[in-house]
This record gives C-alpha cells, sequence and structure tokens, in this order.
C-alpha cells in the first residue's frame, strides 16, 4: 500500500511538472509571437510619427529595444543555430533574401508580400547589418523567427557577419548609440551568433545557395562539410571565398578580387563546380545589381540584392527571389524611393 501511495504521488508530481512545463512553453510562444508581430509594426508606427511631423528623414526611426531583450535572443538562438550543418539540405517552396544591410523597413514590405512564418518558408543569404539605420532590428526578426520557427527560417553567414567588418560599417556605432554601456556587451554577443551562422544550403539537391560564391579550394561539398566553420572569417582560403568571392567575366578561371581579398571566379569556374556536384544553379548574395537580381553565365548562376537604394543614394531595386516546388524562379521587386 505504501509503494503504491508513494507512486501515485510520484505521478501526481510529474503531472504537474510537465503541466507547468507545458504552461511556461505557451507562454514563452506568445511572447515571441507578440515580440515578432510588435516587430512588423515597424512601417505603420513609422508612417505614423511622420504623418505628425513627430519624426524626419535626417532622424533614423528606432524601436527601443533593451540590451536586456537582445542578449536573451543571442543566448536561445545560438544553440539552435550552432545545431546546425554547414550546409543546409533544403526544400522549395522557399522565399530567398540577399543582402539587407539594416533596411529594416524594406525587409518588412518584403515579409509583406511573401507572407509569413510558418506558412512561409525562407533563406537568408546573409549581410544582415552595417550601413542601414536598423541592424538591431534586422537582428531581432531574424533571430526571433529562428527561435519560434526554427523550420521556417534559415540564416546564412555573409562576409559582414564578422567582428572585423561590422565594428567598421554600422553595427558597433548602432550599438554603441542604442546601449550606452551595454553596447560591446550586445556587439559580442550577436556576434557570438553570427560565428556559428551555417555557411550554405542546397535547395531540393538542385540550387547552391552562399552569400560570396566558389572558390579555388572547393572542388565537392564534403569540402564545405569537413570545416569548423565556428569563428572569426579568416583572410584567405575556403571559408573566406564562400563569403567573398565574385564572378568576373575574365577569360582567366580565378582571378585577383577588386575588393582586395578573397578571388574571383567566372563562366568556366561555375560550370564545372556545378557539373562536377550535380548541382543545376549558383544562388548567391554579395554585390549591388540595379535590378535587385541578376543571372550571370548563361543562367547558371544569380546574384539577388534585398536592399533597394542601398544607403540611401544608389538608386537600385531590392528582390527577394520565390522558388516554387518545381525549381521556377519568380521575383518580388521593390523600387527605390527618396532616391538623392
Amino acid at each position: 500500500m505504501n509503494e503504491l501511495k508513494s507512486m501515485n504521488q510520484s505521478q501526481n508530481m510529474n503531472q504537474s511538472q510537465n503541466m507547468n512545463q507545458s504552461q511556461n512553453m505557451n507562454q514563452n510562444n506568445e511572447n515571441f509571437i507578440n515580440f515578432i508581430n510588435h516587430l512588423l509594426t515597424f512601417n505603420k508606427q513609422m508612417e505614423l510619427l511622420q504623418s505628425k511631423n513627430q519624426i524626419d528623414n535626417s532622424t533614423p526611426f528606432r524601436f527601443n529595444i533593451s540590451s536586456r531583450v537582445l542578449i536573451k535572443l543571442c543566448e536561445l538562438v545560438k544553440p539552435i543555430l550552432q545545431n546546425e550543418p554547414n550546409i543546409l539540405e533544403l526544400e522549395a517552396p522557399l522565399n530567398v533574401f540577399g543582402d539587407i544591410h539594416g533596411q529594416f523597413a524594406d525587409m518588412i514590405h518584403f515579409l509583406e508580400m511573401t507572407g509569413l512564418p510558418p506558412n512561409n518558408n525562407f533563406l537568408f543569404m546573409g549581410d544582415y547589418v552595417d550601413r542601414g539605420n536598423n541592424s538591431i532590428e534586422v537582428c531581432s526578426l531574424l533571430f526571433a523567427m529562428k527561435i519560434m520557427y526554427p523550420n521556417n527560417i534559415q540564416i546564412l553567414r555573409g562576409n559582414h557577419e564578422c567582428p572585423e567588418v561590422n565594428s567598421i560599417y554600422g553595427l558597433l556605432t548602432e550599438c554603441e548609440n542604442r546601449f550606452g554601456d551595454d553596447a560591446r556587451m550586445v556587439f559580442n554577443k550577436i556576434n557570438e551568433v553570427f560565428c556559428i551562422l551555417p555557411l550554405c544550403a542546397i535547395i531540393n539537391k538542385k540550387i547552391f545557395c552562399v552569400h560570396g560564391g566558389i572558390s579555388p579550394h572547393l572542388k565537392t561539398l564534403d569540402d564545405i562539410k569537413s570545416i569548423n566553420r565556428i569563428g572569426k572569417i579568416p583572410d584567405s582560403g575556403l571559408v573566406c571565398d564562400l563569403m567573398w568571392s565574385d564572378p568576373s567575366i575574365s577569360q582567366h578561371k580565378w582571378g585577383t578580387n577588386n575588393r582586395g581579398i578573397s578571388c574571383t571566379y567566372n563562366n568556366i569556374a561555375i560550370n564545372t563546380f556545378l557539373k562536377y556536384n550535380k548541382l543545376q544553379l549558383l544562388c548567391r548574395a554579395h554585390q549591388l545589381v540595379s535590378e535587385g537580381y541578376k543571372f550571370f553565365g548563361n543562367s547558371k548562376m544569380i546574384t539577388v540584392f534585398s536592399a533597394p537604394n542601398y544607403c540611401g543614394n544608389c538608386g537600385n531595386d531590392g528582390a527577394v527571389m520565390k522558388i516554387n516546388e518545381n525549381l521556377v524562379c519568380s521575383f518580388i521587386i521593390i523600387k527605390p524611393t527618396n532616391v538623392k
């Protein structure tokens, strides 16, 4: 009788613990959904304040996101990303983003046109921060969506997801302007997440997606799978080229990159890589293209750039590529506004 009573008490305790865990999980999910929905109101709130002349174009509009919230997001998203492989294997349909560069208002416009997770799937190909005014909002939304919808949101690394770069081109300055004494802590926490991001993705075993491009150090996909990706982007080698390389119309298969880092690759290099790995298309970001997307090399490669009117004065379109279940590609375009 005593054993039975003890078992019943133990079962009741376990049921109570499970109920508490379930309630906590539901509460956490609700908090994340509310936070994501709040971030998605960015454009409406900005337009409302502009209509009341409470802000103007010379003052960047930003949400009041605390350092505590940013640090918690980083701590929660880090183990999710750390458990992902160097190469993500994905299935269409997908919405594919190129560079965002802190242009959060444009990111929200695109999401309004694509629809949201979990009903839609997304691949982001890097360069989320720097240049624009709202790198913190971009990181907050990406991290929160990844925590809430880990199977619907995929985040690759770009060349700006590295402290040596984003300490110069905008993220560190934005952290200092927004977080005061906590600036360096927030900056470091965000970069801890960046330093574990996956390197590339393959869609339906046919489309290879990466931020920059290919490399003379890359022959098979196994070369990428064997990399220890965690850490800063090196100044040379395979990881550097995946983040930094660019296509070229040169006759030389591999060339010197005008950026002063990494290399260029031509049509022959693209075709060789695709054929050897039984792939059909190389999809990448990394370069401003005037129409938001641009095919290269007999349509064997495409560049996608999702920051319209880059830096507020380039006058370029921005694009997101939609890939349907039959691997047919179409494009959502945002035209530039307020071109100087």
